[in-house]
């Protein structure tokens, strides 16, 4: 007797899967080597996993705390002046040190170019705002 195909079922997914979404994070070589020029000495891994630790958290202290100056200040955009806040109430910036010498001091020449604004010649001033 012949008996009558019948069409297999594929089960269905419950749920649809979907990747966690992953924070940014500043690579591993950039910390290490930032850390390495400022002391000057060798860092077992050890440390260094816990130096990277703390920037990650410093750096996402950094950035809720500049979310909410701009949040505070009624605009969506994170200004120059936000950062020197933020600086100001961290103690990295003040009256006798201000912004702009800690750029000239930790800042490759293309950045303060960036940065600072410089008057050139036919009354033009760089970079413009």
């Amino acid at each position: 007797p012949l008996q009558q195909l019948q069409p297999k079922t594929i089960p269905k997914r419950l749920g649809t899967f979907q990747k966690k979404p992953r924070e940014p994070q500043v690579p591993r070589s950039l910390i290490k080597q930032i850390f390495r020029h400022f002391t000057k000495m060798p860092v077992t891994r050890d440390a260094f996993k816990i130096v990277e630790k703390c920037c990650e958290r410093y750096f996402k202290q950094l950035s809720d705390d500049l979310e909410a100056y701009t949040h505070h200040a009624g605009r969506k955009t994170v200004e120059k002046a936000d950062l020197e806040v933020l600086m100001r109430r961290q103690g990295l910036v003040t009256d006798k040190m201000p912004l702009n010498v800690l750029i000239e001091r930790y800042l490759p020449l293309e950045y303060q170019k960036l940065l600072i604004p410089v008057a050139m010649s036919g009354n033009k001033v760089i970079p413009c705002k």
